[in-house]
C-alpha cells in the first residue's frame, strides 16, 4: 500500500525495496520507484556480482546516464527523468555502497571502488559512449570517471558538483565510537526532519524531495558502508585534476546553493576548458528536484548544441 495525497492505494514495489517504501507520497516518486530493477554486475571487488540498482527508460536516443548525489539513489530524480525521457535515452544508477545497490560488508567503500564498480556496470548494461550527468557528489564521480575513462564519456554535465568542496577529508580521522555516532546523528536528522518537516511549514514538494532521498537508509548494510566511504575521505582528493577535463561540460548551479555555496561554479567554469556555466534562479543545491523543468530545458539545450 502507498498513501498518496491521504489515500491509500495498493501498489506493487520490487522486493528488494525496503518497506518505507510505501511511506512515498509523490506520484511520480512511486511510478519511478516501480520501475527500478537490479542486476548482478561481476567486479574485481568481490568473488560475488553485486546486485547493482538501475534505471532504464528507453525512449529518446541520447544516452544519458545520471548519478545521484551522496546517501541518495535514483529516485532522486524523480522530477527531473519526466522532463528527459522523451528525447534521451535515460538511464540511472545507484552507486556502490548508495542506494538500493547491495552492499557487501567487509568490502571498502571509496572513490576506487566506484569508479571500479560504475566501470563495470557501464560495460554490462551499456557498453558504448554516454553522456555523463552528476549532481553533487555523483558530479564528482562523474569528473573521475571521465578523467579515468576519457573514451566512454562523450560530454559531461555537472550539477552543484563536489569537487572543490564537500568532500570528506576530516572523515579519515573518525574512529570508532564516533563513526557511529556521526552516522547515526546524520540519520536522525533526516528522520527527525521528516518527522517533524509537515510542522515546520516544509512544502508537499519539499517534503517529497526528503522522502526520495531518505529511503534508502534503511538498506542492510547502509550504515557501515556510510562509515567506510566517510573514512576514505570520499573525493577530497579530486581538485587538481579538474583542469584537465577536455570534454564539452555543462555547468548548472543553483544560484541559492546553501551548501556548497556558488563560488565553486566559477572555479569549474574557469578551470574546465569546454564549459559553460547556466545558473538556476531560485533554487538551492538540488534545483534539479527544485526546478526541474527549467534545469532538464538546459540539459536539452546542451545535448542538441
Amino acid at each position: 500500500m502507498a498513501n498518496i495525497s491521504g489515500v491509500s492505494i495498493a501498489i506493487m514495489f520490487p522486493a528488494f525495496l525496503p518497506a518505507s517504501i510505501i511511506e512515498l507520497a509523490d506520484f511520480s516518486a512511486i511510478t519511478l520507484a516501480q520501475k527500478i530493477q537490479r542486476i548482478p554486475v561481476h567486479t574485481p571487488l568481490h568473488s560475488q556480482s553485486i546486485q547493482t540498482a538501475y534505471i532504464y527508460l528507453e525512449n529518446g536516443t541520447i544516452p544519458l546516464l545520471l548519478l545521484h548525489g551522496f546517501d541518495s539513489s535514483v529516485l532522486e530524480f524523480y522530477r527531473l527523468i519526466p522532463y528527459l525521457k522523451s528525447r534521451t535515452e535515460v538511464r540511472a544508477i545507484d552507486l556502490f555502497g548508495f542506494g538500493f545497490t547491495e552492499r557487501i560488508l567487509g568490502l571498502n567503500y571509496n572513490p576506487n571502488s566506484l569508479r571500479l564498480h560504475l566501470y563495470h556496470t557501464w560495460k554490462t548494461l551499456i557498453n558504448q559512449p554516454i553522456i555523463l550527468l552528476g549532481t553533487s557528489m555523483g558530479g564528482a564521480t562523474a569528473i573521475d570517471f571521465a578523467l579515468t575513462y576519457p573514451d566512454i564519456v562523450q560530454k559531461l554535465i555537472l550539477i552543484d558538483s563536489v569537487g572543490y568542496s564537500g568532500g570528506f577529508a576530516i572523515g579519515q580521522f573518525l574512529v570508532p565510537p564516533f563513526d557511529t555516532w556521526a552516522v547515526e546523528f546524520w540519520k536522525q536528522r533526516k528522520q527527525q526532519a521528516l518527522n517533524w518537516g509537515k510542522f515546520t511549514g516544509m512544502t508537499t514538494q519539499e517534503f517529497a524531495a526528503l522522502q526520495s532521498v531518505s529511503v534508502q537508509m534503511e538498506m542492510p548494510g547502509w550504515k557501515e558502508a556510510i562509515i567506510s566511504w566517510t573514512q576514505s575521505g570520499g573525493y577530497s582528493q579530486l581538485s587538481d585534476r579538474i583542469f584537465q577535463l577536455n570534454l564539452d561540460t555543462l555547468i548548472l548551479w543553483g544560484d541559492r546553493d546553501t551548501m556548497l555555496g556558488t563560488e565553486d561554479a566559477l572555479k569549474f567554469h574557469k578551470n574546465i576548458a569546454n564549459s559553460q556555466l547556466k545558473w538556476i534562479p531560485n533554487s538551492d543545491h538540488c534545483p534539479h528536484l527544485e526546478q526541474p523543468q527549467l534545469t532538464a530545458q538546459h540539459i536539452l539545450d546542451f545535448l542538441d548544441f
